[in-house]
């Protein structure tokens, strides 16, 4: 007889660096950065700066997501490797191990598991494989040490992101305090000449 336990929370593989987030560039001189190709108006690059905000904020969203299913899936995994060690542990005796398995929210049934040599994994979408007890405990590993490691990644895609939505944020203030200004100035040399 096989143990069942679900797995249907592996970990795919590592992502690139910042998972292709492109980078802010911080506007120094904006009088100068007005008169590039495509900087006509500050109402345009104002909107573009603004797109590129809405941009990093549906990233955000996103990875934000990504980061609390790790975050669920890690403990899970956790708990089933600490069942797989005990079954381990249990696989050289003849009793039958004792416990309570989960058959839908907050209800538990009691159940007698014969020592085995084999568990069932759910891998997700539906498919659950058997393996031996010593390789569901491997693979476990391996996608805990994945979850872990994209976890990491994802955080720090994440400090990325948010300096990303500095320096857009900066960049449009710099932007409308410059068009601001410039107006303010024709407003005083159109007053000045009508003087």
């Amino acid at each position: 007889m096989a143990a069942i336990i679900d797995n249907s929370n592996a970990v795919g593989a590592t992502k690139r660096k910042h998972l292709g987030i492109p980078e802010a560039v911080f506007v120094e001189d904006v009088d100068s950065f007005m008169k590039q190709p495509g900087n006509e108006t500050a109402d345009a690059v104002l909107r573009r700066l603004d797109e590129q905000y809405q941009k990093y904020k549906y990233m955000e969203l996103n990875l934000s997501q990504k980061k609390l299913r790790l975050k669920n899936q890690i403990p899970q995994i956790r708990q089933t490797l600490e069942i797989l060690r005990h079954m381990q542990k249990k696989k050289e005796t003849t009793e039958p191990m004792e416990t309570h398995f989960l058959l839908a929210d907050n209800v538990y049934c009691k159940a007698s598991v014969p020592p085995t040599e084999k568990v069932c994994l759910w891998l997700g979408a539906n498919v659950m494989l058997e393996y031996d007890i010593d390789e569901a405990q491997a693979l476990l590993e391996k996608n805990l040490s994945t979850a872990s490691r994209n976890l990491e990644t994802l955080e720090e895609d994440l400090d990325f992101l948010r300096d990303q939505f500095t320096t857009t944020e900066v960049n449009m203030a710099r932007v409308y305090n410059w068009d601001v200004k410039r107006r303010s100035k024709e407003n005083l040399l159109k007053s000045a000449d009508k003087s």
